[in-house]
């Protein structure tokens, strides 16, 4: 019996989240369907991060014990034979006896893909947000995250109670083949944390919103911050356009 560690894909568009649910289709779920495939009895698998319904991952990290006899090779192929099209192994290593892949993880890394037009587009719109009227430049609101803040006005704790205050590493935006991408970096994310902030920024990219009231939602200091974080919209991106790409342990040797 050992541990394993591996890396998850799978489109999003099908799934009601990532984690387990009653007679819902979940990544955790069609996971440890092909697991028990090949002769997994354990009560559940660990994942790294929860997705939102029709958020994807290239990264998504999951680990289990089994009892396997052969090479690493030789179950990433397995595990593939018995998960749906939607989802793909990337890798898979040997773990250390009680290696979490949520509560080990350093950090984790979000990227978020959205373009400009009037028109609908069918193919595009599974994997990005189209958005109209056109924003204006976004690269210059990245700036704003990096650093330890209170994201109160941008999620919610997964804990009733819970802290709100988080590390960004790094942020940015790029403009690449006419899509905007959006990615971050963060210790650990609050819940719809990624959607509310890539809103809020379009909202600034279309005059709808300052970027000086933005900036001033992370002000933990401020008597007026609950009135600024009044200001800033409730409202998500849509989870299509949401993608989990990498999960990093540096503590771990």
């Amino acid at each position: 019996m050992a541990r394993y560690q591996i890396i998850l894909a799978y489109d999003g568009t099908g799934f009601l989240g990532s984690q387990r649910q009653a007679s819902s289709r979940t990544a955790q779920s069609e996971l440890e369907k092909a697991l028990r495939k090949l002769g997994w009895h354990g009560k559940t698998v660990y994942l790294a991060g929860r997705t939102d319904t029709g958020t994807h991952a290239s990264g998504q990290v999951a680990a289990f014990d089994l009892d396997w006899g052969h090479s690493l090779e030789k179950l990433q192929d397995a595990l593939n034979a018995h998960l749906p099209r939607d989802m793909a192994v990337r890798e898979v290593k040997e773990a250390a006896d009680g290696f979490h892949p949520r509560f080990d993880a350093s950090s984790r890394c979000y990227r978020y893909r959205l373009f400009c037009a009037s028109v609908r587009d069918p193919l595009r719109e599974r994997y990005a947000w189209r958005v109209w009227p056109a924003v204006t430049d976004l690269a210059p609101l990245a700036s704003i995250w990096p650093g330890t803040h209170d994201f109160a006005a941008f999620g919610s704790s997964p804990r009733s109670g819970g802290s709100t205050i988080r590390t960004v590493i790094s942020a940015s935006w790029h403009l690449r083949d006419a899509e905007w991408i959006f990615e971050i970096q963060a210790d650990a994310f609050l819940y719809r944390m990624v959607r509310r902030l890539v809103y809020a920024q379009v909202a600034v990219g279309q005059a709808r919103l300052s970027a000086e009231t933005l900036a001033r939602a992370l002000d933990n200091g401020s008597d007026l911050r609950k009135d600024v974080q009044e200001q800033i919209p409730a409202s998500l991106a849509p989870a299509c356009g949401l993608t989990l790409v990498e999960v990093r342990y540096d503590n771990l040797v």
